[in-house]
């Protein structure tokens, strides 16, 4: 009999401690704003073997001296979702702590873990109680940061230890969404100022024979066997006809394009000139850059084809 109350009065000890270790808990979890801030005690009372509740712990080393820049990169995170579970209602939110520990306040518990660099994340689930897992496993779980230091991916993770989800949501990127109105505003306004250039039938002919004479030039013979620019002696002009440098097609578009402008000029703009002198000299204007073009345009065939004996000017 003397040993049946001494065992009923051990289990009620247990019990008392356990509830006093839990309201202690949530008084400093309340006092960190969601997230407690451990030392060497505090953090042997959260991760107690006889434990009914589960914990995340960051493991840190903020202070100047450490000069730990991940740490600071990722506290902000841990905080972020430490103080979205502290919304959680008080029946849940007990069951699960948010903690801190930084290298400065217990040494001996990095020895402990064998911890040699941080941050770190440990889930610790229950060990006792009705929330202990089924495989009865009650050793901490490490988080990877193979998703970076954002607060989304580490919510997720840690919510399969918490009674329920961690009710994180991503704050309003309001500079993504100021950037984004701003360009709306600067297309539109773009747009309509420009709409009379940009849809007009002139523009767009411009554009198309732009595009073909660069094709004429043979862009995509260029682009297809990838040649270079120009070749290891400096040279613009590839011999034979199967060869080809990026820059000829510049300079065969230019003067396809010239030499097509010309018989423009000659056949649609100088006959319409009321003044015969002007009309003269612009006669003798085009029709000398139409025979200096084309002895241009000779000489580039003679080089492509070497032995080629004709030629008009050059």
């Amino acid at each position: 009999m003397k040993g049946l109350f001494s065992s009923l009065f051990l289990c009620l000890g247990l019990v008392y401690a356990q509830q006093d270790s839990l309201k202690k808990l949530t008084e400093l979890a309340a006092a960190g704003n969601g997230v407690i801030h451990l030392d060497s005690q505090s953090f042997d009372l959260l991760t107690s073997p006889k434990r009914t509740w589960s914990a995340s712990i960051q493991f840190t080393a903020l202070s100047k001296n450490r000069n730990c820049v991940p740490c600071k990169e990722f506290d902000p995170a841990f905080s972020t979702v430490g103080k979205a579970w502290s919304s959680v209602q008080a029946s849940d939110r007990d069951q699960h702590f948010f903690a801190t520990l930084d290298f400065d306040n217990a040494p001996n518990v990095f020895q402990k873990l064998s911890l040699a660099s941080a941050p770190v994340v440990f889930a610790y689930p229950a060990a006792d109680g009705p929330r202990k897992p089924a495989s009865g496993r009650t050793a901490p779980t490490k988080y990877d940061f193979q998703d970076g230091f954002d607060a989304g991916p580490l919510a997720q993770h840690l919510s399969k230890f918490t009674p329920v989800p961690i009710p994180y949501k991503a704050p309003i990127d309001w500079a993504k969404w100021f950037t984004t109105a701003i360009a709306i505003i600067g297309v539109g306004s773009f747009l309509r100022l420009a709409a009379p250039v940009v849809f007009t039938r002139w523009t767009w002919a411009f554009g198309s024979v732009i595009v073909m004479l660069i094709m004429t030039g043979g862009y995509m013979f260029t682009r297809i066997r990838g040649v270079p620019y120009v070749g290891r002696d400096g040279n613009w002009i590839a011999a034979g006809f199967s060869n080809q440098y990026g820059q000829e097609v510049h300079v065969v578009a230019f003067v396809y394009g010239l030499l097509a402008f010309s018989f423009v000029m000659l056949t649609l703009i100088v006959p319409y000139q009321t003044s015969p002198a002007k009309q003269r000299m612009q006669v003798y204007l085009w029709g000398a850059v139409v025979i200096i073009i084309y002895s241009v345009l000779v000489s580039l065939f003679r080089v492509k084809n070497r032995g080629y004996p004709y030629k008009l000017l050059l």
